[in-house]
């Protein structure tokens, strides 16, 4: 494994903290606490017209405090940081990290710029493993098991269900902006997929499944989704990752120990055998983050691999399964364990 330069850890760091100073400073309205349950959640409050209409900010954490607390600064210094934010996307290509597609990068912008990941959406999939280069500081290897034309968004149902808020512009007209198509499904009128005419690109919403593995609605992302099980282990507790494209963007992505277990399980469940093309790269993203993890970041990877394990058999039976095929990193997680 090729470690990146402390130069690129830094400038890495920073342009994901300007990312965020920007995502709450382009928020219009007055910030408003509202509370659920024992949680509290931040909001953006403006009236238009007789009503109120509140823009959701985040969970109410002592960063989202800060960042609040200097609202009026972030927003007078939005053209320095987009200006601090290209020089660092540039310092980084020329660190040798991976700059994301300009397919790709136009999709995830046009995402992120209608809120979806404000609202909760993480990427998941390929493109998200793409992107623990900058958070792993380290070079991903070359070759199929970071290839994908696929991009795929994943949102807990219960939390679209509860925001007080909603993609602006829906996913239908940012779609039909950059030449996608719905994809027909099973229940009418219950969109899940997109495609993009030409490039062979193709995004799917996914939504953790607790049993059937049904077409559920995502209201604050306006779409419907397709649920699959062990899908909430995955999208649990996601964090902030940046894609080089302009001047970056700013995605949620899963935590690098959940995504690397979740990998193990789903490669040996696959609809086409484990022994797949698709169920090969999994085990592969699973070894080569596994491998890196279990150098810098043991304790994340060992308590994510004992909560999977003791959910029940089945999450047993799926990673032992896949890690018979990877006796190396079978041994890994054995050492962790022990």
């Amino acid at each position: 494994m090729t470690s990146l330069s402390s130069i690129a850890m830094s400038a890495y760091t920073d342009l994901v903290r300007l990312l965020k100073d920007d995502a709450l400073s382009r928020v219009d309205g007055a910030p408003t606490l509202k509370r659920r349950g024992d949680k509290a959640y931040w909001y953006a409050a403006r009236r238009v017209g007789s009503e109120m209409r509140f823009t959701y900010i985040g969970e109410d954490t002592a960063e989202t405090q800060a960042r609040i607390a200097q609202l009026e600064d972030l927003r007078r210094t939005a053209r320095e940081r987009q200006e601090t934010r290209s020089r660092l996307v540039r310092l980084l290509r020329a660190e040798g990290m991976t700059p994301t597609d300009r397919a790709t990068g136009s999709i995830l912008s046009a995402m992120a710029d209608a809120g979806t990941f404000r609202l909760g959406g993480t990427l998941v999939g390929t493109n998200a493993f793409r992107l623990y280069e900058g958070e792993l500081g380290l070079r991903l290897p070359l070759g199929g098991m970071a290839n994908t034309s696929d991009i795929d968004i994943a949102q807990f149902r219960k939390l679209s269900l509860a925001l007080e808020d909603q993609v602006d512009p829906g996913m239908a007209e940012t779609f039909s902006a950059l030449k996608f198509a719905p994809l027909p499904g099973v229940e009418q009128g219950r969109t899940w997929r997109w495609s993009q005419g030409g490039s062979g690109q193709l995004v799917e919403f996914l939504t953790p499944a607790f049993g059937d593995e049904i077409i559920q609605d995502l209201p604050a992302l306006g779409v419907s989704a397709q649920a699959l099980n062990y899908l909430n282990f995955l999208i649990a507790e996601p964090i902030h990752a940046a894609a080089l494209y302009r001047s970056g963007i700013l995605v949620q992505v899963p935590r690098p120990e959940r995504f690397a277990i979740h990998k193990l399980i789903i490669a040996d469940r696959r609809r086409d055998g484990a022994g797949s093309l698709k169920a090969a790269k999994d085990r592969e993203q699973a070894a080569f983050l596994i491998a890196a993890l279990a150098e810098d970041r043991p304790d994340e990877l060992r308590q994510a691999h004992a909560a999977a394990m003791s959910t029940g058999p089945r999450w047993r039976e799926h990673i032992g399964n896949s890690l018979q095929r990877l006796p190396e990193t079978r041994k890994i997680l054995e050492n962790l364990a022990a």
